[in-house]
C-alpha cells in the first residue's frame, strides 16, 4: 500500500471546545446513558462546591418535557467581571474555556470535587443549547450558547436581589445515542450529596411525569446515610457510631453501626465523589476498625490468649458504614475518578478511626461487647467457610468434579464469544441442551430453589449443592476470592418459568449475584430470559405472545378461530421451539440487569429477601396493583 504524503498542513489543532466535540469520550468517559447523566453532575458539583464553602443551602435539578435539564443555586453566582486576558467575562470563560475556574488557584474553593478539569464548559460543548443566567451584584446577568459558542454577550437584564446561578441545557442529539435522563440514575447521585452535605436541600423535579418532585435534606448527614441503609435491618446498637475530625487539612468522618446479617454494606466517599474502587481512605478506615476492635476485645478477654486475632472479613460482617474524607488535592486513579490514590490519606484515616471507636467502644459499654460478640463469632464461622472455599477453588469448571453431567459447555473458549444459561430445572435443561448453539451456548440447569443467601452467612452458602456448581461453572470466586477476569462467559441469561415459582427463584439468584458477585451486576454481564406466555394458532400459522397485552392486540387483528396455548413451564416448549423463541440471537428478547441506583437495590433485596416481614408487606401492598400477569 502506497503512504500518503504526510505534511505540516495536515497537523489538526483543536481550539478549545472543539476538541470537546470531536471526541467527547475523552472528557465524560462515553457518549452513552453514563456520559449524558455526567453532564448533569458536572453542573451540580459546582453548586456542591458553592456548599462546601458555606454558600449555598439549595440546588433544584428539573428534567424537561424535552429532556432539557435545569439546574439552579443559591450561591454567591459566578463572577461577572470582565477578564482582561480574554477580553471577555468570567461567566464566558467559564463556559467556553477548559480547565477555567475558581477551584484551581486555592482562593476561590478551599475544598472541590470538580478538580479534573472537565466541569460546566464540557457541558456547553456537547448542548445543542446552553443558557446561563447569574444573579449577584444587585443584577440578573444571562447570556446563551449553542454547542459551546457564545449566541449573546453577557448582560445585565434586571435588578435582582438573589445570589446564584441557574444553567439549562439541552444535550446535542448528535452526540448522545439516544437524550434521555433516569430519575433513578439522578437521584442516587443526587441522594448521596444530600447525605454526604448535612443540611442542604436538593430537589429533583421530572416534568416528564406526574410523580411529586423528590426532596433529599438530611440533617444528620452520614449519620442519616447509615441510618437509611439499615432501616429494615435489625441493629445491635441504637445509634449510629460518628466520628469527625480534621488532621494536616484532611477532613474526616465516618459513621457506622453494625445489624445482624452477614454482609457488610460500605461505602466511601472523597470530595463528595463515590469511591466505588475504594481507595487510600477506604484502606485506613478498614484497618484502623479491625485494630480498635481486636485491641477491645483482648482488653476485655472477649478473645484469649489462645486466640488468634480477629480478620478484617471478621469485623465487618454485619457492618454498615460511611467514610467521607475531604483534602485540597485530591489524586483520583482512573480517568473517571472511582479510586483515591493519596497515600497519606491512609495513615491519617486509620489513626483518627481508631481514635473514634475505641472512644466510642470504652462509653458504650453493653453495644461494644454485642458488636465484638458478632465479630468473634463470624471469626468461628470463618473456618468452616474457608474450607468450604478451597472445596469450589479446587473444583476446576473445566474437569469432572461437581459439575459432572450436570454443565453442558460450550465449544469456544473465548470468555468474550460465550454466554450461560441458568435454566430452572432438569426439563427445561434437556430442551435448552438439544436446542442451543453449543459452539457458544453453555446450559447449567439448577435443582430447585436456591438458598436465600441474605438470611445465610458464608460458610453456609458455600455448603449449598447448587451454588457451589454455579460458582465453579462462573470461574470468578466470590466474595473477597472474586475475580472478574477469570468469568468464563460474557452473558450469564437467567432463563426460569414465567409463573410466581420462577420469578422467586430468579429473585434468590440475582439476590445471590447482587451480593456476592455484584461486578457482574455492576459491569452488565447479567440478563434475563424472556419466554413466550402464550403459544396462539391459526391455521398453519403459529404466533408466539409474551403478554397479556400483545394476546390482546394479535386476538383482534386474527379475528375467531384461535388455538391459544398458556406455557406453564420452559419444559413445555420443545427444543426448537426453545431455540427460536428464547435462545436464537436474531430472534429472542432479553432484559439486561442494571444497577442504576445501589442504595435502592439493597434496600429492596432486604425487604424482599430479608426477616423483616413488615417492611415486605408493606412493599407488596404498595406495589401489588403495579404487577401484571402474576400467576396465583
Amino acid at each position: 500500500m502506497a503512504l500518503g504524503k504526510y505534511e505540516a498542513e495536515d497537523i489538526q489543532v483543536l481550539e478549545g471546545l472543539e476538541a470537546v466535540r470531536k471526541r467527547p469520550a475523552m472528557y465524560i468517559g462515553t457518549t452513552s446513558s453514563r456520559g449524558l447523566h455526567h453532564l448533569v453532575f458536572e453542573v451540580v458539583d459546582n453548586s456542591i462546591d458553592e456548599v462546601l464553602q458555606g454558600a449555598c443551602t439549595t440546588i433544584q435539578v428539573t428534567i424537561h418535557k424535552d429532556d432539557s435539564i435545569t439546574v439552579i443555586d443559591n450561591g454567591r453566582g459566578i463572577p461577572v467581571n470582565m477578564m482582561p486576558e480574554f477580553n471577555v467575562s468570567a461567566v464566558e470563560v467559564v463556559m467556553t474555556k477548559l480547565h477555567a475556574g475558581g477551584k484551581f488557584g486555592g482562593k476561590g474553593y478551599k475544598v472541590s470535587g470538580g478538580l479534573h478539569g472537565v466541569g460546566v464548559s464540557v457541558v456547553n460543548a456537547l448542548s445543542e443549547s446552553l443558557e446561563v443566567e447569574v444573579w449577584r451584584d444587585g443584577k440578573a446577568w444571562t447570556q446563551r450558547f449553542a454547542k459551546g459558542a457564545p449566541v449573546t454577550p453577557l448582560k445585565g437584564v434586571k435588578d435582582s436581589d438573589r445570589t446564584g446561578t441557574r444553567v439549562s441545557f439541552l444535550p446535542d442529539k448528535t452526540i448522545f445515542a439516544e437524550i434521555h435522563f433516569s430519575t433513578d440514575i439522578l437521584s442516587q447521585r443526587l441522594r448521596e450529596l444530600a447525605f454526604l452535605n448535612k443540611g442542604v436541600t436538593i430537589t429533583l423535579n421530572d416534568e416528564r411525569g406526574k410523580e411529586p418532585p423528590h426532596v433529599f435534606h438530611y440533617e444528620g448527614g452520614i449519620v442519616s446515610f447509615v441510618e437509611h441503609l439499615n432501616q429494615n435491618k435489625d441493629v445491635l446498637q441504637s445509634h449510629p457510631l460518628y466520628h469527625e475530625k480534621t488532621r494536616d487539612e484532611v477532613e474526616v468522618e465516618f459513621a457506622l453501626q453494625y445489624n445482624d446479617s452477614y454482609l457488610e454494606n460500605l461505602f466511601s466517599f472523597a470530595n463528595n465523589i463515590n469511591t466505588i474502587e475504594g481507595g487510600s481512605h477506604l484502606s485506613g478506615f478498614k484497618s484502623g476498625l479491625t485494630r480498635s476492635i481486636n485491641n477491645y476485645a483482648r482488653q476485655k478477654a472477649i478473645l484469649k490468649e489462645k486466640d488468634g486475632n480477629l480478620s478484617g472479613e471478621d469485623v465487618r460482617e454485619g457492618l454498615t458504614a460511611v467514610i467521607s474524607v475531604k483534602l485540597r488535592e485530591p489524586q483520583f486513579e482512573g480517568q473517571t475518578k472511582t479510586k483515591l490514590g493519596n497515600s497519606e490519606v491512609e495513615g491519617i484515616v486509620r489513626i483518627l478511626t481508631e481514635e473514634g471507636i475505641s472512644s466510642y467502644l470504652e462509653e458504650n459499654p453493653t453495644e461494644a461487647r454485642a458488636m465484638v460478640e458478632k465479630c468473634v463469632t463470624a471469626s468461628r464461622a470463618r473456618e468452616a467457610a474457608r474450607k468450604a472455599r478451597e472445596v469450589v477453588r479446587r473444583a476446576s469448571a473445566l474437569d469432572g468434579g461437581t459439575l459432572a453431567g450436570k454443565l453442558a459447555d460450550c465449544s469456544n473458549r473465548d470468555p468474550s464469544q460465550c454466554e450461560i444459561y441458568l435454566v430452572e430445572g432438569e426439563s427445561a435443561g434437556g430442551s435448552a441442551k438439544m436446542g442451543r448453539d453449543r459452539a457458544f451456548q453453555a446450559i447449567l440447569p439448577l435443582k430447585g430453589k436456591i438458598l436465600n443467601v441474605e438470611k445465610a452467612r458464608l460458610d453456609k452458602i458455600l455448603g449449598n449443592d447448587e451454588i457451589r456448581i454455579l460458582i465453579t461453572a462462573l470461574g470468578t470466586g466470590i466474595s473477597d476470592d472474586f475475580d472478574i477476569k477469570k468469568l468464563r462467559y460474557d452473558s450469564i441469561i437467567l432463563m426460569t418459568d414465567a409463573d410466581v415459582d420462577g420469578a422467586h427463584i430468579r429473585t434468590l439468584l440475582l439476590t445471590f449475584l447482587y451480593r456476592y458477585m455484584k461486578q457482574l451486576v455492576e459491569e452488565g454481564h447479567i440478563y434475563i430470559a424472556q419466554p413466550p406466555l402464550y403459544n396462539v394458532k391459526k391455521g398453519k400459522k403459529e404466533h408466539y405472545v409474551y403478554n397479556d397485552e400483545q394476546l390482546d392486540k394479535l386476538r383482534k387483528e386474527l379475528g375467531d378461530g384461535l388455538t391459544i396455548q398458556r406455557y406453564k413451564g420452559l419444559g413445555e416448549m420443545d427444543p426448537e421451539q426453545l431455540w427460536s423463541t428464547t435462545m436464537n440471537p436474531e430472534l429472542r428478547t432479553l432484559r439486561k440487569v442494571t444497577l442504576e441506583d445501589a442504595v435502592v437495590a439493597d434496600e429492596i433485596f432486604t425487604i424482599l429477601m430479608g426477616d423483616k416481614v413488615e417492611p415486605r408487606k408493606q412493599f407488596i401492598q404498595a406495589y401489588a396493583k403495579e404487577v401484571k400477569n402474576l400467576d396465583i
